[in-house]
């Protein structure tokens, strides 16, 4: 198999030194412009770190990108938390992590407050519409620069082919998709020897995942268990931490891979949202930046809005805020274990080829969660085909939107042609869509 890895050399290669307040802007640039979901987030740093700022070499920013890949989460948050720990420690960890997080989260936040307090508001629902055309753009475009530095060799295309049609067309389970991968990885890694690892890139003491571990646990488990204590273990509050601390580890895939679970128990065993407005808060996380998971925030927002008591938006805050820290707080415990064996695990061949085969097995199925958000996003009724052994979607040809062809089209050639910036074209594209969209679709 032909190695994905790039070997850099010269002074170029090297992360350029620079403090923590000289990286922060940087970190709150990457925070407010992540939009697109986890393929455009990962393309966004692979721009930003590795070949504006260097902070990160090739080969590292992709060994950490297979490592996140193998983890429960959103993978793209937990790259940025990787970088600034490699940069800065554990405290650059969380500023980096935190950063790629609040400018998001304080956008849904107000945005499901006002979802609760007035439902839907045209003019909001006619930006969205513009920014969902143009981010169709920014995901494909950012899929074909992640496929071209992770498809490197025919077999990496056969895997990345193959995950795809396990996926799009099968239904086959993510975890399953990624064992395979790595299985095949690992066999084929062949008999070599261990690289020499570099010279900061030595394992910490035996004791260092067992301590770190038990802290971060704790940092996650103990103000939950309190504010169970407070407002009883039957509270929407109690419930909401419950379900979305087992979901944080349960989602590998990323969130959409555990969407379809998250709603079937959001609405149906819970009651917390109705089917329509778990769409809502899918497209109010879809446009705005930040992980796509912050689709939690929104569903803890709404449960503790009507369940959770009076002043009802204080319990919306609160609830919202359960939703995140059950949600984002384990994405620091597993990189801040995990992170130091990072290069270790890349200078091992076998453990080597191993995620350099789930790289390529993840830009599979990410091209399928771009065709399925295509899919959405062009077509107004899209249907689902469950003839065994095929499980898939396909969409109401009558049903195209013209709107957003055109939105869309506009979009690529001002981002593919024209290369304008990503804030650019969202604004244009939002732009337009408040005159067009009162037209019949």
């Amino acid at each position: 198999m032909t190695d994905i890895s790039v070997e850099e050399t010269g002074p170029a290669a090297r992360p350029a030194p620079v403090s923590l307040g000289q990286a922060l802007p940087t970190w709150v640039r990457i925070g407010c412009l992540s939009f697109g979901g986890p393929t455009a987030q990962i393309a966004l740093m692979h721009r930003v770190l590795v070949d504006e700022k260097r902070w990160l070499s090739e080969r590292q920013y992709l060994a950490a990108l297979s490592f996140c890949m193998l983890l429960p989460g959103p993978e793209a948050m937990q790259l940025a938390t990787y970088a600034g720990w490699r940069m800065h420690g554990v405290f650059g960890g969380l500023i980096a992590g935190l950063m790629f997080v609040l400018p998001g989260a304080l956008v849904v936040l107000a945005l499901a407050a006002v979802y609760a307090a007035f439902g839907t508001v045209p003019v909001v629902e006619a930006v969205f519409f513009g920014v969902k055309a143009a981010v169709l753009v920014i995901v494909v475009e950012a899929l074909m620069r992640i496929a071209k530095r992770a498809l490197n060799g025919w077999p990496y295309l056969l895997i990345a082919a193959i995950a795809f049609a396990a996926i799009f067309v099968f239904s086959l389970p993510y975890p399953l998709i990624v064992v395979a991968a790595a299985a095949y990885g690992f066999a084929s890694g062949g008999s070599q020897q261990p690289v020499a690892l570099q010279s900061d890139a030595k394992l910490p003491p035996w004791w260092y995942a067992v301590r770190t571990g038990a802290v971060w646990l704790m940092i996650w488990i103990v103000p939950l268990t309190i504010l169970a204590a407070l407002t009883g273990t039957t509270s929407v509050f109690t419930a909401l931490g419950l379900f979305f601390s087992k979901l944080a580890v349960v989602t590998f895939g990323g969130a959409y891979a555990v969407l379809a679970y998250m709603a079937q128990d959001v609405v149906t065993a819970n009651g917390w949202l109705t089917a329509g407005e778990m769409i809502d808060g899918l497209g109010l996380a879809e446009t705005t930046p930040g992980p796509l998971i912050l689709v939690t925030e929104f569903v803890g927002y709404l449960a503790a809005h009507r369940h959770g008591g009076e002043p009802a938006w204080i319990m919306g805050m609160l609830g919202a805020g359960v939703a995140l820290w059950a949600t984002f707080v384990p994405c620091f415990l597993w990189i801040f274990v995990g992170a130091p064996y990072i290069e270790w695990i890349d200078a091992q061949p076998r453990l080597k080829r191993a995620l350099a085969a789930v790289t390529a097995a993840v830009v599979g199925v990410v091209l399928n969660l771009s065709l399925w958000f295509a899919l959405h996003v062009l077509f107004r009724d899209v249907t689902r085909i469950d003839v065994w052994p095929f499980h898939t979607w396909a969409p109401v040809v009558s049903s195209l939107d013209w709107r957003v062809v055109i939105l869309s089209a506009l979009s690529g050639w001002l981002l593919l042609v024209r290369h304008w910036g990503i804030p650019q074209v969202l604004g244009v594209s939002a732009g337009l869509a408040l005159i067009i969209v009162r037209f019949p679709s």
